[in-house]
């Protein structure tokens, strides 16, 4: 794949139903844009659990009591981040009346995973650091169900397989060891159809807020392959 530099920084959200693929698209995005990174709220608060820092002690006692880590522990973690890359002032706070001027170097652009999941944590992180694209990821839900009912696993090494496009070579066995493929226990329809209906619900209020900062874009296509091309091309007319 052809590689491509930004001219200016970019700050993206992708938002997505399960299933859509957004870990595809961030993953090819960052090939084609070498100067694009993930910062992951998820792993930020893995790892600062794991080296026990004084906010991993603080948000470690919240998940051992059964608690969500507050949104602003969270916010810490990633304005800690991009303070320690230099993409904004070492100043910036949390709590900081006005948002913080990000570097405008290409490579102090990011796609930022995990948060926020809903409207409010994006108004608390819009008066942090300001994102400038966030793109929404469609698939109808026919195909979502459709790739779910055909994903085999190899358990013990999380290689995934799928029987329309990524078929094992031997049928129903992995093509490493040749173990025998099994089903995610969490992969029936009904399920599915829920967590598809609750992201909608969950979704649309977050979609809402971004359209209205004049942030929002939407791709629409049946697979990562239709995606990945409108989303280069919207990324080049926008960054590069």
């Amino acid at each position: 794949m052809a590689t491509k530099e930004f001219k200016k920084a970019a700050r993206i959200i992708l938002v997505g139903a399960p299933g859509v693929g957004k870990g595809t698209q961030a993953e090819r995005l960052m090939k084609r844009y070498p100067q694009l990174s993930t910062v992951s709220s998820g792993e930020l608060l893995r790892e600062s659990v794991r080296n026990k820092t004084p906010l991993g002690l603080e948000a470690e006692a919240f998940i051992r009591a059964g608690n969500l880590v507050p949104n602003e522990m969270i916010l810490k973690l990633i304005l800690n981040e991009l303070k320690s890359k230099r993409w904004i002032s070492s100043q910036s706070s949390v709590t900081d009346a006005s948002p913080a001027q990000p570097s405008q170097n290409p490579s102090a652009s990011f796609i930022l995973d995990g948060f926020p999941r809903t409207a409010t944590q994006a108004s608390r992180l819009d008066s942090l650091i300001p994102i400038n694209l966030v793109v929404s990821l469609i698939t109808p839900a026919h195909i979502i169900l459709s790739r779910i009912a055909s994903r085999w696993v190899h358990a013990p090494s999380g290689r995934v397989y799928n029987t329309d496009f990524n078929a094992p070579k031997v049928a129903g066995k992995d093509d490493v060891t040749g173990e025998a493929l099994t089903k995610r226990v969490d992969d029936d329809e009904e399920t599915w159809k829920l967590r598809l209906r609750k992201f909608d619900e969950t979704s649309q209020p977050l979609l809402e807020h971004y359209d209205r900062k004049g942030a929002l874009w939407t791709v629409k296509g049946n697979s990562s392959d239709e995606i990945t091309p409108k989303l280069f091309q919207e990324l080049e007319s926008r960054f590069a």
